[in-house]
């Protein structure tokens, strides 16, 4: 099928759809990966669907997670086999089915601490982990673990001290741009026919009596209010899931609470190694993830029950991840090294009763009042599951002869004949007279749609220089993130379209300016709404750089909110 771009003709359209009084089979609210992917597994079973998102698409956890598709081998250690299972084959679809321009293999070094028990402990969990992942049929041809003395690891990876391991063990995940994941889940669903809409945010529940029959919703950027009208609605909201069901007066037997994870990015530089490292710390496990031209280190886990839409990092958290990381390399990496910080909220289960709270990263589907459906808990990785678990509850209650799922055979759009585009990479360089790096890092972004960009700059050749201040990207990319991708504001774009948000020193205030004015025609802005742009920006990046410094908190939570969110 031909891929549909998310446009603002296409967000206008989808509108009138969902507010033209006429009623659908299931409308999702919510447009991170779980809803996203809900949306996508319901308009494939041939049903009537719509997706709304109170902000951008991935704005809350699913653009801020740790960037890893991965079974969790921490969850081996807690005897949950169910759930390393099914996130390993959920991996391999994603690695070699789904998403192979946008998830990827990458190792890790599990350094060895302690001589004697450690090594055949690993050893044990690893092969077990192999085994789990080649038992599904879903390896994705991934190599199996191997040990490594102490002088193989140093080799790999020389930023490790002497002193910190008597060896490791070396073995293999995956990675994943969770922001353009989402976005392209969104994308594919529309793709398919469901009508998408983001920035309109459901501000209430339409009611039949007990029934839930619809949502009354807001469309934040022109401050329209309409119904939209469903047969089921399902409640994927994540950690907003306990917000959303109180409009519906209803408790449920389960609550989410968020636990906050922040994340630093170093340059590349910074640590020498060519693998990926996982470290244990007192609490959990500590990931230095190789991302582009820089590291990714995380993560913490804090509770936090402040602002939802910005948690922000402290002084605190920030220290924590650098003295653990510290504790293993040889050169000591300080805040100057620090290129950008995120954090974000992890949906958590907190039942009532036993049953329900030892859920922690497991989801729940529940249907709590009739015509409403809520998913929530799960982890990144398993999204698919959480999306066919929901929609087969949604189906069960609608009747009839709806098909099963058949999301385990729908790559996203880009994908479908990626490997064979890569393998053109050259002849793509040389047809458009860009790099062959450049187009490869465009096709890890982009999958085949690549065409479409290099379409662009054929038509407009200036289209085709990299974007002042974020020169990792083409300034065509910029203009397709508005054209094609559901970019509204210049937050989606820095923050999500491209990850120049965390990926630059300025944290892409340098980029703010020749953004806008490439995207200013595209989206129908004057010259005051590109200055209103430009300026939320700058005001959002000294916000967070203030929260940063703040001890705790409360602190930070107030220092990132001195910059609100743009309107719509």
């Amino acid at each position: 099928m031909n891929p549909v771009a998310l446009s603002v003709d296409s967000r206008r359209a989808a509108i009138e759809r969902l507010a033209d009084g006429g009623e659908l089979d299931v409308l999702v609210v919510g447009g991170g990966v779980v809803g996203t992917g809900c949306a996508l597994d319901a308009v494939t079973r041939g049903l009537t669907t719509g997706l709304v998102e109170a902000r951008d698409f991935a704005s809350g956890t699913s653009s801020r997670s740790s960037k890893l598709v991965h079974g969790g081998l921490r969850y081996l250690e807690m005897l949950d086999f169910r759930l390393v299972h099914e996130a390993l084959q959920e991996r391999g679809l994603m690695l070699t089915r789904l998403a192979p321009h946008l998830v990827r293999p990458v190792p890790f070094l599990y350094p060895l601490t302690h001589l004697g028990w450690e090594r055949p402990y690993v050893e044990a969990g690893l092969t077990m982990y192999d085994s789990m992942a080649r038992g599904s049929g879903n390896s994705a041809g991934l190599p199996w673990h191997k040990h490594l003395t102490r002088r193989q690891t140093l080799r790999i990876a020389p930023a490790l001290k002497k002193s910190a391991l008597t060896g490791a063990v070396q073995y293999y995940d995956a990675k994943v741009d969770d922001a353009r994941h989402t976005m392209e889940l969104a994308r594919t669903a529309a793709t398919y026919g469901a009508h998408v809409a983001s920035r309109v945010a459901a501000v209430g529940f339409v009611r039949q009596g007990e029934r839930v029959t619809g949502i009354q919703a807001l469309d934040k950027l022109t401050g329209r209010e309409f119904d939209v009208h469903a047969r089921q609605v399902v409640n994927a909201t994540g950690v907003w899931t306990d917000e959303t069901q109180a409009m519906v007066g209803e408790r449920g037997q389960f609550h989410v609470r968020a636990s906050k994870g922040i994340h630093l990015v170093v340059p590349r530089d910074r640590i020498h190694s060519t693998s990926g490292i996982i470290l244990r710390t007192e609490t959990s496990v500590l990931f230095v993830i190789p991302w582009g031209r820089h590291w990714i280190i995380g993560t913490t886990d804090t509770e936090w029950s402040l602002d939802k839409a910005h948690p922000a990092a402290t002084s605190a958290d920030i220290a924590y991840l650098l003295d653990h990381v510290n504790e293993f390399l040889t050169t000591r990496l300080t805040q100057a090294d620090v290129e950008g910080v995120y954090a974000g909220l992890r949906p958590l289960l907190a039942g009532e009763s036993e049953q329900t709270s030892k859920l922690s990263r497991e989801h729940v589907v529940a249907h709590p009042t009739p015509g409403l459906v809520v998913v929530a808990g799960g982890k990144y990785t398993t999204y698919r599951i959480m999306a066919k678990d929901a929609i087969d509850e949604t189906a069960r209650t609608l009747g009839g002869d709806i098909p099963e799922s058949t999301t385990q055979d729908i790559p996203l759009v880009g994908a479908v004949g990626y490997h064979a585009m890569w393998n053109r990479r050259a002849a793509l360089a040389k047809e458009s007279g860009l790099h062959v790096e450049r187009i490869e890092k465009m096709l890890m972004r982009h999958g085949i749609l690549i065409t479409e960009i290099l379409d662009l700059v054929a038509g407009d050749p200036s289209l085709g220089e990299p974007l002042p201040g974020g020169e990792d990207y083409l300034r065509a990319e910029i203009s397709y993130a508005a054209s094609h991708e559901g970019a509204l504001h210049l937050d989606d774009i820095l923050a999500r379209r491209t990850r120049l948000s965390i990926e630059t020193w300025d944290r892409a205030v340098g980029a703010a300016r020749p953004a806008a004015e490439i995207v200013a025609p595209i989206l129908g802005w004057d010259a005051a709404m590109m200055d209103n742009e430009v300026e939320h920006w700058s005001r959002r990046v000294e916000a967070e750089r203030i929260s940063q410094t703040m001890p705790d908190d409360e602190a930070a939570d107030a220092a990132r909110l001195a910059a609100p969110d743009i309107n719509g």
